[in-house]
């Protein structure tokens, strides 16, 4: 006789979630994981700080030098990186999630490039006292959104033709992004370089309330269009057959994916790898048909945190998180494609 295991369902006020107990274990062993690499951020190197000194510091009874390197420089900087990796992971899941491929991550569908245009036009062309970076990328990532989803439209979205019209848009922002480079002076140049590539140096503490209040508004939204979003999974024909408003529900999650994309831009530049990678290793850890939300979330913020520690320590700070996560994404890519013959 066969027994079957329900889903234990978790109700905040309003929202109810269905939570299988595997993706649960995950999700915990996740955010264990995430905050032992958080703590390991904190160590600038025992050259400089002895842990005894970072444990000191945090519980009040630091020096002012050694209150500085935490507070002013470690923390922000660690907080940054989860809080940039947990909305790249989310927003990863729902693009992929949407487009039914685990090709369609906002790197690859031009999301991510639209908003780096926006912040490099702040950067080199009208100046942060002009256009923030931050309005700037979200008006870049808005702006890539919205030209995908008109052009994609024809009654209707259709998953393939939005995968391709997001690569040829991608192609389009990439080569703009290369003309602001090319046409602008040269310290701005170099700056927006460095944060073109993508990196966590000098993040402080404007960057964790940034991306900390982004998260906080649209994590909630996320989860609460996570039934519409499996529905749309099955289908626009499944999903309208079960009451679902459509092109409605599809809007909001592009907008609330796009808005954690372009707060991620602002703080840390166009990461790669992290949205692209996270949503599918959680799939495989959970085994879970669909991407979960949660877990992706966490996993962003694992990939991120492990990615600046390697970054740090094995090459003292020189070395920007964007070029490990690259290095890390490429591999991955080829073992998506090529090496993985059930992918």
């Amino acid at each position: 006789m066969s027994t079957t295991v329900r889903s234990p369902t978790v109700r905040l006020g309003s929202l109810s979630l269905r939570v299988s107990p595997r993706g649960l274990l995950v999700g915990v062993a996740l955010a264990v994981a995430v905050a032992v690499l958080w703590f390991i951020a904190l160590l600038p190197g025992s050259d400089v700080m002895p842990v005894s000194a970072v444990l000191n510091t945090l519980s009040g009874n630091g020096s002012p030098g050694d209150e500085a390197i935490v507070y002013d420089w470690q923390l922000p900087r660690a907080l940054t990186a989860i809080e940039v990796g947990l909305a790249l992971g989310l927003s990863g899941a729902v693009f992929q999630s949407l487009t039914r491929n685990p090709l369609g991550s906002p790197d690859i569908l031009g999301f991510s490039s639209g908003a780096a245009t926006g912040a490099l036009l702040s950067l080199t062309v009208l100046g942060t006292a002009a256009l923030p970076t931050w309005l700037g990328a979200l008006a870049g990532g808005a702006l890539s959104a919205t030209l995908i989803y008109l052009v994609s439209f024809n009654n209707g979205i259709r998953v393939h033709r939005l995968v391709l019209v997001g690569i040829g848009m991608n192609a389009i922002f990439v080569a703009a992004n290369s003309m602001l480079m090319a046409r602008a002076e040269f310290y701005d140049a170099k700056s927006a370089a460095n944060w073109l590539i993508g990196t966590l140096d000098g993040r402080g503490w404007g960057h964790v309330a940034t991306v900390g209040v982004t998260l906080v508004v649209l994590v909630p939204l996320v989860l609460a269009l996570a039934p519409s979003l499996r529905m749309l999974e099955m289908g626009d024909e499944h999903a309208r057959g079960l009451g679902l408003r459509v092109e409605l529900d599809r809007f909001l999650l592009i907008a609330a994916g796009v808005a954690l994309l372009s707060a991620a831009v602002t703080a840390a530049g166009p990461i790669a790898f992290v949205a692209l990678a996270a949503p599918q290793l959680a799939k495989l850890l959970c085994r879970s048909g669909t991407c979960p939300l949660i877990p992706s979330a966490l996993m962003g913020a694992l990939l991120l945190q492990a990615s600046d520690v390697l970054a740090t320590t094995a090459t003292e700070h020189t070395l920007p998180v964007g070029v490990v996560t690259g290095a890390l994404g490429g591999c991955y890519l080829m073992w998506l494609l090529g090496w993985n013959r059930r992918a």
